[in-house]
């Protein structure tokens, strides 16, 4: 018998860290037969060419979709978008999976969905149902959404929500995170270690793990929030601060531009760095005083390691909230407020003790259990579940 051919598809080291353990589980299953379709930021040396990242742990990169990001404006990333269909189509013709994994909401992802909806190639996503109100990758997610049929969500309210979008619920799974599973599955690095690799002296006062994205959906400047952010850094000068890559959206490179200014300012504790892949950066977190940002990271993951979140603005405005999480607005007073709350020794216990929302791991090994034995006959044929009447009163 034939094995199962299982595409995983990823264009940014945040996917490819959260489904790094579905990769291995696969890759280890005998009955099962791994692909890895490439794209977007892993190819683009300004973000660290992170597709290294995955053949440096030894898996094979099968297809490599380019989609010549010359910019960050809205028609550079639309034009992209429409390259990367095409791109994708072509690989998936040549790939031909029985199923195509793609997790989460960027909109390289939705170019791999549409391309593998044409093909008849069944979809199945991870980390539906979320909300994320302050960024357009909140239509992006839903849209994949509909045009999956296997669905793997983080958390219960999650799961009720893919269903209210018509999906049938025996198709639609809750298993936590799967980027958890690196504290289960992995040792984390000593802080010698991670400073070692990093090159940076990352030991020597509180450290603030700072990442920061373009708000797409901001009435204004989706860049217009690093001022207030830099100013408030600046406030804490006993802190080192390492400061991770910014996402390939609209006004990425003003972020960029107001990190680098402030890291020429601070050099000796101030820190930037494209990418540190999925286990440093969970080593980083394991080892920061606080989170400072508007990461979906500083949501999932932070919680979990018992790490306080300051979180900045609208970005994630919806998901889920632990008790480590301080919101706070685009503004340098509110988040210095927030930081020093964040760094206080009682609200450091309140998130040491916090219920995580996302789970603690083991989702990857569950994930690639239905991947493995989910029937997909007929299942390009999709009915919308409707919801009974007095739910919807």
């Amino acid at each position: 018998m034939s094995r199962r051919r299982i595409c995983i598809t990823t264009g940014s080291r945040a996917e490819y860290g959260h489904m790094q353990w579905l990769a291995r589980d696969i890759a280890d299953d005998t009955e099962l037969e791994l692909q890895f379709m490439v794209l977007g930021m892993h190819m683009a040396p300004q973000y660290g060419m992170t597709v290294r990242e995955i053949e440096a742990d030894g898996f094979f990169v099968n297809e490599k979709v380019e989609t010549a990001l010359a910019s960050d404006s809205p028609v550079s990333i639309a034009k992209s978008m429409g390259l990367a269909v095409s791109g994708c189509a072509e690989a998936l013709a040549r790939l031909r999976p029985d199923v195509l994994v793609i997790l989460g909401d960027r909109y390289e992802m939705v170019s791999a969905a549409l391309a593998a909806l044409v093909l008849r190639i069944p979809i199945a996503h991870i980390h539906g149902g979320e909300t994320t109100e302050g960024a357009f990758d909140e239509a992006l997610r839903h849209s994949i959404t509909k045009m999956a049929h296997l669905h793997f969500t983080a958390a219960e309210p999650y799961r009720r929500r893919v269903i209210q979008l018509g999906e049938a619920p025996e198709r639609v799974f809750n298993f936590g995170g799967p980027g958890l599973d690196t504290l289960l599955r992995q040792k984390l690095m000593t802080i010698q270690e991670l400073s070692a690799s990093t090159g940076f002296d990352l030991d020597g006062g509180p450290l603030l793990l700072v990442t920061y994205h373009p708000v797409t959906l901001a009435g204004g400047d989706p860049a217009g929030g690093i001022g207030a952010l830099v100013d408030a850094l600046e406030r804490f000068p006993d802190t080192r601060i390492l400061i991770t890559g910014v996402n390939a959206d609209t006004g990425n490179s003003r972020i960029t531009t107001a990190f680098q200014a402030l890291r020429l300012r601070h050099p000796a504790r101030v820190f930037m760095i494209d990418s540190l892949g999925h286990h440093r950066y969970i080593s980083a977190m394991s080892h920061a005083a606080a989170m400072v940002g508007n990461s979906s990271s500083g949501i999932g993951e932070a919680p979990a390691l018992g790490l306080p979140t300051v979180n900045i603005g609208d970005r994630q405005k919806g998901r889920l909230r632990a008790e480590s999480i301080i919101d706070c607005a685009e503004d340098a007073d509110a988040i210095a407020t927030a930081l020093t709350q964040a760094l206080s020794p009682d609200f450091r216990q309140t998130a040491r003790s916090c219920e995580a929302p996302y789970g603690r791991g083991g989702a990857s090994s569950r994930i690639k259990d239905v991947l493995k034995t989910a029937s997909l006959d007929g299942i390009l044929m999709k009915s919308f579940h409707d919801l009974a009447p007095e739910v919807i009163r």
